[in-house]
């Protein structure tokens, strides 16, 4: 059974970014790979939503998200600053951590901008 929570978007300085909550529990953030979106992780969303507030994100120039024209509006800071604010968006100082490809490169990314955020990566 899918619990979903919330499906919206954040503005991060005029570019729209999408998330998704499922769940209860500690919080997850999981990051998609390159050309990909959120929706590689719909056969996980069941098993993982059981035990956490499941947080979902597609990032810049992926997805549901904005996808800017400027090429300075996407570096690895502006994504590691999109993870933070996703996490305030759904009021999770802390958060597990973690993602595939790229994402995977960005949770470690993010770990090592924001440690003291990371309850486990």
């Amino acid at each position: 059974m899918l619990w979903e929570i919330e499906n919206a978007d954040i503005d991060r300085d005029g570019v729209s970014i999408h998330y998704e909550v499922h769940g209860s529990g500690p919080p997850l953030l999981l990051t998609h790979g390159y050309s990909s979106t959120s929706g590689m992780w719909q056969g996980q969303i069941a098993a993982l939503s059981k035990h956490h507030k499941l947080v979902l994100w597609d990032m810049r120039g992926h997805g549901q998200s904005g996808y800017p024209e400027d090429t300075s509006a996407y570096s690895e800071a502006l994504t590691v600053a999109d993870m933070a604010a996703l996490l305030d968006a759904v009021g999770a100082e802390t958060a597990i951590v973690g993602g595939l490809s790229l994402g995977g490169y960005m949770s470690l990314a993010f770990y090592r901008a924001h440690a003291n955020r990371v309850a486990r990566s």
